[in-house]
């Protein structure tokens, strides 16, 4: 337990799977600007509010920014314990995604510029003489660019590298016109 917002974001994130439960009011930063922060900081913290104060529109804005629940007071012991179930399951299942991410980034990060954007105008679809003539380079470098891409990411064929770069967040481009 913590004495303030404050407190609690002056200590290092856990590593593990995490649960905040947090009042509206508190001292200092209330709940929803604790929960601003962390989402500013990118911290992984799965946030449950609990108040006697809220209403209906500080419930949503809450909900939208992520929250796994709202409970007003009083509340029952079971209904906290469940929120802090479900809101340790969304922890594991946000790590393992943020996890498969990263991986994913550290292999992309593998590749020189050249071979990152032969990359996703492979993924896009267009054949070696397409991104040739994109490039403004001959057919054969594009195809020495594209064996070092699956190489270097160590996948056997574009479904694989499409999904990879789908984990990795690399959003498709669109094709040049």
């Amino acid at each position: 337990m913590f004495e303030s917002a404050s407190d609690f974001l002056a200590r290092d994130q856990h590593t593990g799977p995490a649960c905040v439960i947090v009042d509206v009011r508190m001292p200092g930063l209330n709940g929803i600007e604790l929960q601003k922060t962390l989402i500013q900081r990118r911290r992984e913290e799965q946030i449950i509010f609990i108040t006697g104060h809220g209403d209906v529109p500080m419930c949503a804005q809450a909900m939208k920014a992520g929250a796994v629940d709202f409970l007003p007071k009083p509340f029952r012991a079971d209904r906290l314990l469940q929120c802090v179930e479900r809101a340790l399951a969304r922890s594991v299942d946000e790590r393992s995604r943020t996890a498969e991410k990263n991986k994913a980034r550290q292999l992309l990060d593998l590749l020189t510029p050249r071979e990152f954007e032969v990359m996703q105008l492979v993924i896009m679809g267009m054949l070696n003489k397409q991104i040739a003539a994109e490039l403004h380079t001959a057919e054969k470098t594009i195809k020495v660019h594209r064996g070092r891409v699956m190489q270097k990411l160590g996948v056997t064929s574009v479904a694989d590298l499409v999904r990879l770069s789908e984990r990795a967040g690399v959003f498709r481009a669109r094709k040049p016109a």
